[in-house]
């Protein structure tokens, strides 16, 4: 993903139903390393998260607390900005649906579809989960005796992509091949309940079969395209997300009914006051509208280079969305990557059952950074994770306060007893070129968005240096005045540091900003700056230890 100096990078957007949790977190903190990366790489980054605020369920949410559904929009958002500000999140924008800019931009990608002939009026008839706020295709549904679960990961809002997301909410992204089918809006008028059926995320929550009269998106026409985008092309990571698009491409694509009837909290459409703009195509727009859509000069950032999702909404990411580009005539985003889904323990999060932490006592265990690289040390970023307190723990210990805060600790004060504090010039060791391996191995690593392996990767550099501490043994160089080689360890450490100051800042950057400072540095170094990074005569400063070993 180099492609040029310009990186525009989104995460999904979140549904505005309730306070952030861990899987919230996850993905924002995943799509923050990227960005971060990506600035320590050179690139002018633009990097963009925010919330969804329109839909039934946050109308209903409003009510319930006695507000009006702008209020309730309000203070979820201070709550979801006050948590990222508190993880240290680099995002230079935070969309809102609600705002004026946003429905201007929905509107001109609404008039570019139809005036490319690609929408028309017609009646959709199908079910609709209440609890979901979805409507669903009959290959969603179970029979009402099944009761079954849902998928790994969602109901209660539980910590997966589906209430992190355009649209989110509790709903799947599954659904009948294209169509309406798991098209979350607003709740139609009427409607027969079902009794012989449930959706398996509310099994205990209203089915209902309803009849709409709405706009709809020839969708069918884009499928041979779509098919080349998703075949052809590397549009979809990782891997195994391209084939399960494809199975659904290949069973068909049907048209899509983008407008509610009489929703009052949503986006009007153009020239039709009686509908309310879908919330896909709403919530989805976000990523134009951030770009500065319709304005001009909305290209400097446009196309994205990668959406950041959760792997339950490529659906809507890499089918309907592309879709939509393709019709209203503009580039589409280079790529889109779908992470997994988090367990807690390894059993599904369900906060009912007691299957949960909160996402604010999670931070407080450790602190933010620590949070921060556990999460993205210990979950694939290519696949499924889980959470456990124990691990967490082990983590904390065993990679930070161990191996990289012992490091820093032990360096920094044998510069202070052997050097009076000043960094020494000294000759390269083995540990420099062992250092250069590694940072290429990190680079490839996070280049490729596999950000545990990049964790782990900058983590064998520590390991290495205290390898190296133990095979040098400073103390006894020092005692037996062996100047020059006493110098040529210290400067070798302090420029793992450093090193190590750069390949963690995407995972713990309030610590590496720490770090930089006591190595003298004004800042973390560039990638391309280590190389020749010379931090000789340079005052370094202990400190406090990094992260304290705590007894639980």
């Amino acid at each position: 993903m180099n492609g040029g100096s310009k990186f525009y990078i989104t995460s999904a957007i979140d549904y505005a139903n309730g306070p952030p949790h861990l899987g919230h977190a996850l993905e924002k903190l995943g799509a923050d390393a990227m960005a971060r990366y990506h600035r320590l790489a050179g690139r002018s980054v633009h990097f963009v998260i925010g919330m969804d605020e329109h839909g039934l369920n946050v109308l209903q949410y409003a009510r319930t607390h006695g507000v009006e559904p702008q209020e309730w929009v309000d203070s979820i958002a201070e709550q979801f900005r006050a948590t990222w500000r508190r993880l240290g999140l680099s995002n230079d924008d935070f969309i809102r649906t609600t705002e004026p800019r946003h429905a201007r931009a929905v509107q001109a990608i609404i008039e570019r579809m139809n005036a490319a002939g690609d929408l028309y009026r017609g009646v959709y008839a199908g079910y609709y989960c209440v609890g979901c706020e979805s409507y669903k295709g009959a290959d969603e549904l179970v029979p009402a005796s099944a009761q079954t679960a849902g998928t790994a990961g969602g109901g209660e809002g539980g910590p997966s992509a589906e209430s992190s997301r355009p649209g989110g909410g509790e709903g799947s992204a599954g659904g009948a091949a294209g169509g309406a089918a798991a098209a979350r809006g607003g709740a139609p008028a009427g409607g027969r309940t079902v009794e012989h059926l449930v959706c398996p995320l509310h099994p205990t929550r209203t089915l209902l079969w309803v009849e709409e009269e709405n706009w709809f998106f020839r969708l069918s026409r884009f499928q041979e395209p779509l098919r080349k985008l998703i075949a052809e092309t590397d549009f979809v990571q990782p891997e195994p997300r391209r084939n399960e698009l494809l199975r659904v491409i290949e069973g068909g694509l049907e048209d899509l009914s983008v407008s509610r009837a009489r929703l009052p909290w949503g986006i009007r459409w153009p020239g039709d006051p009686d509908q309310t703009v879908y919330v896909w195509i709403d919530a989805l727009t976000n990523y134009l509208t951030a770009a500065g859509f319709p304005e001009p000069g909305y290209e400097r950032y446009w196309p994205a280079d990668v959406h950041v999702i959760g792997k339950d909404i490529t659906r809507f990411h890499c089918i309907y969305w592309p879709a939509m580009l393709m019709s209203a005539g503009l580039e589409l985003p280079r790529r889109v990557w779908a992470h997994g889904f988090l367990t807690f323990e390894g059993r599904r999060f369900s906060k009912s059952a007691g299957v949960w932490v909160e996402l604010s006592d999670a931070i407080d265990r450790h602190g933010p950074d620590a949070l921060r690289y556990y999460l993205l040390r210990e979950v694939p970023w290519n696949g499924d994770g889980d959470f456990s307190l124990a691990r967490f723990d082990e983590r904390y210990t065993a990679d930070l306060a161990n191996d990289l805060g012992n490091l820093v600790n032990r360096t920094l004060s044998m510069v202070e007893r052997y050097r009076g504090g000043t960094v020494p010039r000294g000759a390269r060791t083995s540990l420099d070129d062992q250092t250069a391996a590694i940072v290429a191995r990190y680079r490839e690593a996070m280049d490729a968005s596999l950000l545990h392996v990049g964790a782990a990767t900058a983590l064998e550099l520590a390991a290495r240096a205290n390898a190296f501490v133990v095979e040098r043994a400073p103390w006894q160089q020092a005692r037996e005045g062996r100047d020059a080689e006493l110098d040529a360890t210290l400067a070798s450490l302090c420029r793992v540091l450093a090193t190590l100051s750069t390949l963690l800042e995407p995972f713990l950057p309030f610590t590496m900003a720490s770090l930089a400072g006591r190595l003298g540095l004004e800042r973390v170094p560039m990638l391309d700056e280590l190389p020749g990074l010379d931090l000789a005569g340079r005052t370094v400063t202990r400190g406090e230890v990094l992260f304290p070993k705590e007894e639980r």
